[in-house]
């Protein structure tokens, strides 16, 4: 059996089959089609398709009320194959036929099923969803494909992109509506279908019918016909599914869940949860007592979800909690228990989540819990639905009634034993690469190639990063000419040209005049011995430690002047520059004179010379700068 062929059996064996129900042949559907199906199993119809398929195959619009797990997907998608052409008969590789869904995961599930019911006429299926990168799906959609199914956000995208075109759409199905209605998707709905030529087929399929969606068909399918199917939301849920509920207190609720999951003959379960917050909280809880759980919800990625959804279908993990946007359009079997850990909002949400058990046949078991502060909406639910449960009892993880009801061993804990714990878990499950979706999210810029805040400011920033000037000695220098491990190589400074500075020189009466651009050495500075600096008067306060050559030759000769105008020296010892050094053969008498200074008021320092003495006059290092 291939894998196109495997693709149908978990879907449609569970759909209901009567014994008498007539065969796709009596029905209509081409040979080339009924071979496939035949290949996979399938040779009878199923209730929903027994009503649909000879309405849909004479091209008249169509209106289904069904929920999900009826076979309504082979309902709208034979219909479907029968008009389009395949590539062998002379199709174009414009998209035919166009399947409107809601969610990501119906739209794989879709696509699934129709590629595997026409792969033996090699009829090409392509989903088209969000979440994922533009291109690999435009590349698709250049080689051409006979049936598009997609969600109204893509869709619409790459039909702005002038990357679809609809115009060769002759059957158009809306699946799920009323999910879609919920989502916000109608108004991407009603572009879509303004886009579509008007000579076409139109099938809606939706197991609620509210008023919106009553309206969308009046305006857009032309006389259509109505069929009931399944077991609607409108009938309640399913008489297959054992329905129980507990009222409980919220902090009791984990407790109570590790219980039921110990359950005998408990396969898959799903857990429904109000919010994205406690969908993660209940997962954390339940994985910390041993069990393989995963969360779904609308924070996760696309990535994330469809990883945690193939370890669910796959058997690595047994438990998944999700929100209620996961409640609809998850096609996954084999689902034994559902547990409301939150109060449905309302009768259509509650007949949503608890049909993801007890279809098409099987039979399955519904939890309930219900909070005091929810009791007013779960008396309008059961009312609504007739479940005559309005009252339910009170009920902890120690009542014998849990136990009883839903068959849990009674010698059990809330963990889950060593021995017991024999599933994968998610980390088995490899999370696929999805690629860009070819738009940027807030805080997703990449600013590292083009500068501003995102450029490192070390390396290769500006030549003064990470290292000092050649000339500089690091603070911790001990040795003459010794610098910093960052420093620069001499090497490296003889292939930087030498900056040139203006400078102001400091005259005796504390004015400032221009001096001519002096050029940096690259030699390094000496620096000063312990018996010199012995007789120098440490400073209160100082910004930069002097190292430089005027100051070391500071001699007994020019301390005399130093103290008779403390004002004129005390300017000077802030002259140079980080960057400027003085050779080591500069003359005695060259000392005494004004070192050069920035502009800076005379002023201002004035009140430091006095305590410096002037022995600090010199040049300041980079590294201290």
């Amino acid at each position: 059996m291939t894998d196109n062929e495997q693709a149908l059996v978990p879907v449609t064996t569970r759909a209901p089959v009567r014994p008498d129900s007539p065969t796709f042949a009596e029905l209509g559907v081409r040979a080339e089609t009924v071979e496939a199906l035949a290949k996979a199993g399938i040779t009878h119809a199923f209730a929903i398709q027994e009503y649909a398929l000879p309405i849909a195959l004479r091209g008249t619009d169509l209106i289904g009320q069904a929920p999900t797990g009826t076979g309504k997907t082979l309902g709208f998608g034979l219909p479907l194959l029968e008009r389009v052409l395949a590539p062998s008969e002379g199709a174009d590789g414009q998209p035919q036929a166009l399947i409107v869904v809601p969610t990501r995961e119906l739209g794989l599930q879709v696509a699934r099923d129709l590629a595997a019911a026409g792969s033996t006429r090699g009829v090409r299926v392509l989903p088209i969803y969000g979440g994922v990168a533009y291109e690999p799906q435009v590349e698709t959609l250049k080689k051409g494909v006979e049936i598009l199914v997609g969600t109204p956000g893509r869709l619409l995208d790459l039909c702005k992109q002038k990357q679809l075109k609809l115009g060769s759409v002759r059957a158009l199905v809306l699946d799920e509506a009323d999910r879609m209605l919920d989502l916000g998707f109608l108004e991407d709905v009603e572009k879509i279908l303004a886009m579509i030529p008007e000579q076409r087929q139109t099938m809606l399929f939706s197991a609620t019918m509210p008023d919106p969606i009553v309206a969308l068909s009046r305006r857009f399918l032309r006389n259509p016909v109505t069929i009931h199917a399944g077991h609607t939301t409108e009938s309640g849920p399913s008489p297959l599914t054992k329905q129980v509920v507990y009222r409980t207190h919220p902090m009791n609720k984990v407790e109570m869940v590790a219980r039921i999951l110990q359950a005998k003959d408990r396969s898959l379960t799903m857990i429904f949860t109000r919010t994205k917050r406690a969908a993660d909280r209940v997962a954390e809880d339940l994985d910390f007592r041993g069990f393989a759980v995963a969360a779904v919800h609308g924070d996760l990625g696309q990535g994330a979800r469809e990883r945690a959804l193939r370890a669910f279908r796959s058997g690595k993990i047994d438990v998944l909690v999700a929100t209620d946007v996961a409640a609809r359009g998850l096609d996954v079997s084999g689902v034994t228990h559902v547990i409301n850990y939150d109060c449905p909002e309302d009768p259509e949400t509650y007949t949503h989540r608890i049909g993801r058990t007890g279809r098409a046949g099987a039979t399955g078991s519904a939890i309930t819990f219900v909070d005091w502060e929810d009791m007013p909406r779960w008396v309008l639910i059961d009312k609504s639905l007739g479940l005559s449960m309005p009252e339910p009892p009170e009920t902890y993880h120690t009542s014998p009634a849990l136990y009883a009801d839903l068959d849990i061993p009674s010698d059990i804990s809330g963990t889950l034993p060593t021995a017991s714990r024999s599933r994968a878990g998610l980390s088995a499950e490899i999370e696929e690469d999805l690629g860009s979706t070819g738009r940027r999210g807030r805080g997703s810029r990449d600013r590292g190639d083009r500068g501003g805040r995102g450029r490192s400011r070390g390396g290769d920033s500006g030549p003064s990063s990470g290292s000092t000037s050649p000339g500089s000695s690091s603070p911790g220098s001990t040795s003459p000419g010794s610098s910093s491990p960052d420093s620069t190589s001499p090497g490296e400074a003889t292939e930087r040209p030498q900056r040139q500075r203006r400078r102001r020189r400091v005259v005796e009466d504390g004015t400032g005049t221009p001096d001519t651009a002096v050029p940096v050495s690259a030699e390094p500075s000496d620096v000063p011995s312990p018996e010199e600096a012995s007789t120098v008067a440490p400073r209160a306060r100082t910004r930069r430690r002097r190292t430089t050559a005027a100051s070391l030759v500071f001699s007994e000769e020019a301390a005399p002047a130093a103290e008779e105008a403390p004002a004129a020296l005390a300017p000077a010892s802030d002259s140079a520059g980080p960057d400027s050094a003085v050779s080591d053969s500069a003359a005695p008498e060259e000392a005494t004179a004004a070192p050069r200074r920035r502009r800076r008021r005379a002023t201002t320092r004035s009140a430091d010379a006095d305590l410096s003495g002037g022995s600090e006059a010199g040049v300041g290092t980079t590294a201290d700068a």
